[in-house]
């Protein structure tokens, strides 16, 4: 997956220009994107590293493809498991040092480049943020959980704004749901009272889903 091309999804974008404040309302009917069958509003994703998108998936064809190799490797299931690095060894140096010039990023590892890559949500999209490489695999042999982020699908998630310092291994749909959560909500220079409740409402919603790990446990996935 080339990092110049973020990923998209039309039911993320739906998702996140949905107002929280709206009355409920008939889901539109959605289809899996791979056999046409109709699939309820939860469900798997697929990574289409070719077309660099995400693709909606029915039970039967994300189990197909729940296994390396399958699909010539050009479709990867994305996995559910969230984990809540609590204490994830990432300083205010190291932070300093990774260059990243926002306070909210994700980071996960491209296997187009063989690298990994850092992305930013910002009122545009996802902005790439130049990382040095050298102090991200500090990082990694800090955190060993980091070792099994896998390629393209996964990513870990950070929020460090004001005094949070918060951490999550998480799908890789989850930080571009958030990424068009706050491109549709963005107001002004500073994004305004609306996008932060937002945002803060993500991470608690995310934090309910996600399990614990701690920072030198390496965690199997789900």
């Amino acid at each position: 997956m080339s990092s110049s091309a973020p990923l998209a999804s039309p039911r993320l974008r739906r998702l996140a220009e949905r107002p929280r404040s709206s009355p409920p309302i008939a889901a539109p009917s959605e289809h899996c994107e791979l056999c046409g069958a109709e699939i309820p509003e939860e469900h798997r994703h697929l990574v289409d590293l070719d077309a660099r998108v995400l693709r909606c998936a029915c039970r039967a064809c994300s189990l197909l493809f729940d296994r390396s190799g399958a699909g010539a490797g050009r479709l990867r299931l994305v996995p559910d498991r969230r984990l809540r690095l609590n204490d994830l060894a990432l300083s205010d140096v190291t932070w300093e040092r990774l260059r990243i010039p926002v306070e909210i990023a994700f980071f996960f590892r491209d296997s187009g480049q063989n690298r990994v890559v850092a992305f930013y949500p910002s009122p545009t999209g996802a902005t790439e943020s130049r990382l040095e490489l050298e102090h991200w695999e500090q990082v990694e042999r800090d955190n060993p959980v980091l070792a099994t982020m896998a390629p393209d699908v996964e990513a870990l998630l950070v929020d460090r704004t004001g005094h949070a310092r918060r951490y999550w291994l998480v799908p890789i749909e989850d930080p571009y749901r958030l990424v068009a959560l706050i491109r549709t909500r963005w107001r002004g220079f500073t994004g305004g009272r609306e996008v932060w409740e937002a945002i803060e409402r993500f991470f608690a919603e995310l934090d309910q889903r996600a399990r614990g790990s701690e920072r030198g446990t390496t965690m199997q996935r789900s």
